[in-house]
């Protein structure tokens, strides 16, 4: 296989990964649907990601050979210290500022 033929082969894998989750998740009670919601985001961010990816074949290849691609990158983004809270109070504190911005201009305008 080449290079794009090898990106699409998991791409298809993954999201055929995907499809079983999903199909998994919705056999549960609402209430622990609710439970997985962040791990089936991520789970779909990971498969968006890999439509835009090109890896290299050998990549592409040590992928394929994984029982459960998106499960186990899931696994290593879990383990990454992210500043994911960070942002959010950062947006949190922005919206705060922005708001404070117009009702200063609203009171100016009046």
């Amino acid at each position: 296989m080449n290079s794009e033929e090898l990106n699409v082969a998991v791409y298809n894998k993954m999201n055929r990964e995907q499809a079983i989750y999903t199909d998994w998740l919705l056999t549960l009670p609402p209430e622990e649907i609710l439970q997985h919601s962040y791990e089936y985001t991520v789970r779909q961010d990971i498969l968006f990601a890999m439509e835009y990816m090109e890896l290299q074949p050998k990549q592409c290849e040590a992928l394929l050979k994984s029982k459960d691609i998106i499960g186990d990158v899931l696994s290593d983004f879990n383990k990454i210290e992210t500043g994911y809270m960070d942002i959010i109070r950062d947006c949190i504190e922005g919206r705060a500022d922005k708001m404070i911005c117009l009702e200063a201009e609203r009171k100016e305008a009046r």
